[in-house]
């Protein structure tokens, strides 16, 4: 049997209880460094290195952003987009060829970016994620004592994020 019952008390009642659910709010620590969240298994690029050399660690690492240093100082960072954005030129019919074609073009400090932002490990990760909100990059290079020591993405903020709930 198929019975018509007014149940939308029950919504009602359903809905104002996920709601309440759904704004409670949660405490974040709001110093937490980023030091916290960084990664540290950096992979980094020089300038002597080809663009052929960093498509490779992109794909092999599954990463979209990688800094060049000299010796252990950031001086730019490169990012996949970056390399996607010269091998899409049309410099050949040969499609097979292209990017070997381009990235022969190209070295690495021509294509990086080379004014780059970044932050100290005891910036706190409001700091940092307010500061990518603003600019149109995704990550920050780590810096202290003008020595690499990490890396944060808007993919670590946003896994800080979940792990809050």
């Amino acid at each position: 049997m198929i019975y018509k019952a007014d149940k939308s008390h029950l919504f009602k009642d359903l809905y104002f209880r996920n709601l309440r659910l759904n704004l409670k709010p949660f405490t974040m620590k709001k110093r937490t460094p980023v030091s916290e969240i960084m990664s540290t298994d950096l992979v980094t690029l020089n300038t002597i290195d080809t663009l052929e050399v960093a498509e490779k660690l992109f794909k092999k690492h599954n990463i979209k952003h990688i800094p060049v240093v000299n010796n252990k100082e950031v001086i730019g960072m490169l990012s996949y987009s970056d390399l996607l954005r010269i091998s899409f030129a049309d410099v050949t019919d040969d499609e097979k060829n292209v990017e070997a074609f381009v990235y022969d073009l190209f070295t690495i400090a021509q294509v990086m970016v080379k004014d780059v932002y970044i932050i100290p490990p005891y910036a706190t990760i409001k700091e940092v994620a307010e500061l990518l909100a603003k600019k149109s990059f995704h990550a920050l290079p780590v810096v202290e004592d003008k020595e690499l020591v990490g890396i944060v993405t808007t993919t670590d903020l946003i896994k800080y994020l979940i792990s809050q709930y």
